[in-house]
């Protein structure tokens, strides 16, 4: 492979000239937590102790943490942590890193703490995102179906190092510049998502009327304003039964696919349509989730089939079917709630025909729905742009921390 002047070929792949390659045990010190007892464990202690399950891709989630009243005595400097502190999961999903955002948490075993040994923090910890160190770290877990990392099997991993304080200060700007728009995207996005669940509750419950529009509203039964039917599943161990051309949904599609779905990850032949209690439906079709992800509601963008987990709720001309799929929506965190238990929560087609809503003019409920779906466009021009940021960071990192292209 040839190498342009200027760069040379490393363990690692072409560098600068002037960069070097270093372990992670060179760059940092790796030191592991503390075992703590559950039976010390107190839900009004002010001391809150980091898992592996609090360690999340690239940010620590403290929501839900065991914690403790007093420090245990034996209990060493470096497991009491800082703001800003790197861990990284030595269990499970292991590899895994954030920084510490919480202040009064104390770390717990197989959680590592990676303390910077003269090198930029900053720096150091955009090189632990990189795919390539998750991936390794990876195939190096052993043992069982929660793999488990050594100190070794971190430390040893090696990075392409610029060689001056400035360099890696100035790629560590860069690459924070990006992080703080996303920070700010993530903030926009939060907050777009509260509004809409607040113009829902307003507009679904009458609460807020539109200009224009006045009058009773009606409460009806959803099985006398709509025909509800559910799917069928051919069986699978027949191969002649799918993949064919008739699009058919699973929950999977939905939790997918969002509010219209517009094609299905399988599809049915005619002959396993025919040898299924699957019917088709049309265009418009609300579906609605009954098993598994139940509440989970799409709206068909094409004629299409579904499994028996699946509802087709066919809207009649008292109700606008973008209407009911708000409203149904709306009702995700109660529903839940009502899934007959088994081995998992399962909702039935008497129970959502028994679904009572309330429901002003066609007119009125297509202008509330037009208000939603506005709002819906706008969260996904922001999500949008908020994963073409992402993509253009990753783009950035591998030219920045490869050293193809220069800042200093």
């Amino acid at each position: 492979m040839d190498v342009k002047p200027g760069y040379k070929m490393t363990e690692v792949g072409v560098i600068p000239e002037d960069w070097d390659v270093k372990s992670l045990g060179r760059l940092a010190h790796l030191k592991n937590g503390y075992a703590f007892k559950s039976v010390t464990y107190d839900a009004n202690g002010s001391f809150r102790i980091i898992t592996i399950a609090n360690v999340q891709d690239g940010l620590m989630d403290a929501t839900d943490c065991s914690r403790i009243v007093s420090l245990p005595t034996d209990l060493q400097a470096h497991q009491r942590l800082n703001v800003g502190d790197i861990l990284i999961s030595m269990t499970g999903n292991v590899g895994r890193v954030c920084r510490v955002s919480e202040p009064s948490c104390l770390l717990n075993q197989r959680v590592g703490k990676l303390i910077p040994a003269d090198f930029d923090s900053d720096l150091l910890f955009l090189l632990l995102g990189q795919r390539p160190f998750l991936s390794a770290m990876a195939t190096k877990a052993k043992g069982g179906a929660q793999g488990n990392l050594s100190v070794t099997d971190i430390t040893e991993f090696q990075f392409a190092v610029p060689p001056t304080e400035a360099e890696q200060r100035a790629i560590a700007t860069a690459l924070g510049d990006v992080d703080a728009l996303l920070a700010g995207l993530d903030r926009l996005i939060a907050k777009k998502r509260d509004l809409k669940q607040a113009a829902m509750q307003q507009l679904l419950t009458g609460q807020t009327r539109l200009p224009g529009f006045s009058g009773e509203w009606e409460v009806k039964r959803l099985g006398d304003v709509a025909e509800l039917s559910s799917g069928g599943t051919p069986l699978s161990s027949v191969a002649a039964y799918y993949d064919g051309e008739i699009p058919w949904v699973s929950i999977a599609d939905m939790t997918k696919g969002g509010k219209t779905i517009s094609c299905t990850e399988r599809n049915l032949t005619v002959l396993g349509f025919s040898n299924s209690s699957a019917q088709m439906f049309p265009t418009g079709t609300v579906l609605y989730a009954m098993y598994a992800s139940i509440g989970e509601c799409s709206i068909a963008g094409i004629p299409l089939c579904t499994s028996q987990a699946i509802l087709g709720i066919r809207p009649m001309e008292k109700l606008c079917a973008e209407f009911l799929y708000y409203y149904l929506v709306s009702l995700k965190p109660m529903v839940k709630t009502l899934g007959q238990q088994g081995t998992q929560a399962n909702l039935n087609k008497g129970m959502v025909q028994g679904f009572r809503l309330g429901l002003p003019g066609v007119e009125e409920q297509t202008a509330i729905a037009a208000i939603l779906s506005d709002m819906d466009a706008e969260l996904a021009a922001l999500e949008a742009r908020r994963d073409k940021t992402r993509d253009l960071k990753q783009g950035m990192m591998q030219e920045l921390l490869t050293g193809r292209t220069r800042l200093v």
